[in-house]
């Protein structure tokens, strides 16, 4: 009876004390059914915007890091007209491409957000990670934004910082 006791309570301190290396989006979007069709009778205005982000970065020397979340915002500032995004694409610090975002287009209404996280476990962007988004809207509608908040803590420590994306 004994060993089994032990046996069990090594199983189970085995399997509490696993690190999740999960690099699944907190609260992810499910991009399938946010997808549509664009419209064909309208003649759509298309653009690219790139967007810097930080998975990582250095502090004291290049030899230590420190792992950041990222929460990219995706904004659709027009508050008549929607926005198509036809992409949105993550990059490491070598331009290696990591994952495209979704598939098909999917549609921002006036004025909503939408959020990508990058957990601060998911370290594959490194120090130099990018994001190119392609969209689409009609002529002469407000171009959407897209700004990234990087953020870690650590005891009574804490860092962050924002970027903007510019339009390529």
């Amino acid at each position: 009876m004994k060993y089994i006791l032990l046996l069990l309570l090594t199983c189970l301190l085995s399997v509490s004390c696993q690190e999740n290396n999960r690099t699944e989006d907190i609260n992810p979007i499910n991009w399938k059914n946010r997808s549509v069709n664009l419209p064909k009778n309208d003649s759509l205005a298309q653009g690219k915007s790139y967007l810097s982000v930080y998975s990582e970065i250095y502090s004291i020397t290049e030899h230590r890091t420190i792992a950041l979340t990222v929460t990219v915002s995706l904004r659709n500032v027009s508050v008549t007209e929607p926005v198509y995004l036809l992409e949105a694409s993550y990059y490491n610090t070598k331009g290696d491409l990591i994952r495209t975002y979704f598939e098909n287009p999917i549609l921002l209404k006036p004025l909503e957000t939408i959020e990508i996280v990058i957990d601060e476990k998911d370290s594959h962007g490194g120090s130099g990670a990018n994001f190119v988004f392609d969209w689409a809207l009609k002529p002469n509608s407000h171009e959407p934004v897209f700004d990234a908040v990087m953020i870690s803590t650590s005891g009574q420590q804490g860092i962050s910082f924002t970027t903007q994306g510019i339009k390529l």
